[in-house]
């Protein structure tokens, strides 16, 4: 009887995206928006995975996504001085544990902010 090889750790990490979106049917976003920044926490061996996931995520969803912008991993983040609280570590654990995208804020645009 063979061994299992051990498991080799995840290379997996958690990068902060901000993405911005433009309506579309179905979008589910106030009917006066003009768009939304959606933040977002996604898993992937390096950020342009994390991104294209997002964004192939988003679409299935029936959103337009514009723009992404990458703040980088937990500890790109924490180097940089941004705040962290509990509640967003805990929502990077999920996506990580999930190997998935989380979207931990909607913040709609009106008018003249999108």
């Amino acid at each position: 009887m063979t061994e299992k090889p051990a498991r080799k750790p995840s290379r997996q990490q958690v990068y902060t995206l901000l993405v911005q979106i433009g309506r579309k049917s179905g979008d589910g976003l106030p009917e006066d928006a003009t768009g939304a920044a959606l933040m977002c926490f996604a898993s992937g061996i390096d950020e342009a995975e994390a991104v294209r996931e997002t964004v192939a995520i988003l679409k299935q969803a029936d959103t337009a996504p514009l723009d992404v912008t990458g703040y980088g991993t937990l500890a790109d983040r924490e180097a940089a001085g941004h705040d962290i609280d509990d509640e967003e570590r805990a929502l990077m654990q999920r996506a990580l544990d999930e190997n998935s995208v989380v979207v931990a804020q909607m913040t709609p645009f009106f008018g003249e902010d999108g």
